[in-house]
This record gives C-alpha cells, sequence and structure tokens, in this order.
C-alpha cells in the first residue's frame, strides 16, 4: 500500500499523523490507493495480532485517549476520579484501557474467533450516498476470510465486552441496564463514523491535492 512516506507536501506531518489511523483499518479490494501488482488478501491470525497492535499503539489513539480525558475532566466523568492532575491522570489511564480493550476485543480476538476480516473494504466508487449507506452497513455486515458478507459478530460482540470491561473502572457505568446501553451504542456509532471517513478519505486527499506519487485510479 502507499506510504505515507510517499507524500512530500507542505502537510506531510499532519497528513500522515491523522491519515494513517485510519488507513491502519482500511481494504480497497478495487485498488484505488494500492501501488500497481498489490494483491489484496485475508488476514491470518498473525496479521491480525499485528493489526491490533499497529492500531492501539498508532499516536492517534493516545491523543484521543487524552482529548478524551480532558473532557471527562470538565465534565467531572467519572467523579471518584476527583480533579487536579492526579484525576486527569486517572481519566486518561482509563480511556487508554477503553482504546486498548477495543482494539484488542475487535481487531484480534472476535475476528479470529469468527474467521471474519476487521478491516473495512471502502467502496470507492458509486454516488456518496450509496457510499455512506457501504459504509453505515459495516457495523452489521462483515467480511469472512474467503470474502463472503456475514453479520458482523466481530462489532457488536467487541463492543459489549469492551463496555462489559469498562464498567470495572468507570464507576457510573455500573449503575443500571441504560449506562450499558448508552456505552454501546456510542461505540457503534463512532466505528460508524470512522467507516464513513474510511470511505471518503482517498477522496479528501484527491480534493485537495495532495501530491501522492501512485495515482488515484484503479489498478487490475
Amino acid at each position: 500500500m502507499v506510504e505515507w512516506q510517499d507524500y512530500q507536501g507542505p502537510f506531510a506531518d499532519v497528513v500522515g499523523f491523522f491519515g494513517k489511523k485510519l488507513e491502519i483499518k482500511s481494504a480497497s479490494p478495487h485498488g484505488a490507493i494500492y501501488k500497481p501488482g498489490t494483491v489484496l488478501c485475508t488476514l491470518t491470525t498473525k496479521g491480525k495480532a499485528k493489526l491490533f497492535v499497529s492500531d492501539f499503539t498508532n499516536p492517534v489513539t493516545f491523543v484521543g485517549a487524552a482529548f478524551n480525558a480532558g473532557i471527562d475532566q470538565a465534565q467531572n466523568g467519572d467523579p471518584r476520579f476527583g480533579q487536579g492532575f492526579v484525576g486527569y491522570a486517572k481519566r486518561f489511564g482509563a480511556n487508554v484501557a477503553d482504546q486498548a480493550n477495543g482494539a484488542f476485543f475487535k481487531d484480534l480476538v472476535y475476528p479470529t474467533v469468527f474467521s471474519q476480516d476487521p478491516r473495512y473494504y471502502r467502496l470507492d466508487r458509486g454516488g456518496t450516498a450509496h457510499r455512506v449507506v457501504h459504509a453505515i452497513s459495516h457495523v452489521v455486515i462483515a467480511h469472512n476470510e474467503n470474502g463472503a458478507p456475514v453479520f458482523n459478530y466481530t462489532e457488536w460482540l467487541g463492543t459489549a465486552t469492551t463496555v462489559a470491561l469498562a464498567s470495572t473502572y468507570h464507576g457510573y457505568r455500573a449503575h443500571g441496564v441504560a449506562p450499558y446501553a448508552e456505552g454501546g451504542a456510542l461505540g457503534i456509532a463512532n466505528d460508524a463514523g470512522f467507516d464513513i471517513l474510511r470511505e471518503f478519505w482517498p477522496d479528501i486527499v484527491h480534493k485537495l491535492k495532495l501530491p501522492f506519487r501512485t495515482p488515484r485510479q484503479p489498478t487490475t
């Protein structure tokens, strides 16, 4: 796949920093952003483990955790964490744990158990509405390792497991069913939003005329 080092423009650092996070879990069957001759294949268990490590250790993961911790601090979410630097550090640690759990179960554990590909398969063609529906549908429909469409067990069980584990260190989620349902709905909505961004990321790159060396046309 085209590496971010291939981009030589004035915004290379910014584009690479945020764009790489999107591309880690993106796949383009039509070859839109792949170098000529690339063959798209399914992931082995080892490949899924590498995907988990790459996804979790990406710097954007920690930037997002830091941002969410700041929002929680301002809103006094998880009051038992307190305020000040110690309270922020606890919130940051909890948000990092959320990211780690989500990546572990959605990139490695459940994709391996159900033989599913955890990546998002970009449509990369057709009308905007059609592509948005395609992106949103990924939270319901995934691909088996043989390429066949199947219910996305990874998304739903991964989200449920992540929310359940989060309740052990997010005290406010331990009261009733509603917090669990809200956490699950937010998690699935967040994943759908990222899939929409993954779908249109090549269009954004093309629209901004970022000078990648490989042209944005399908390859055979």
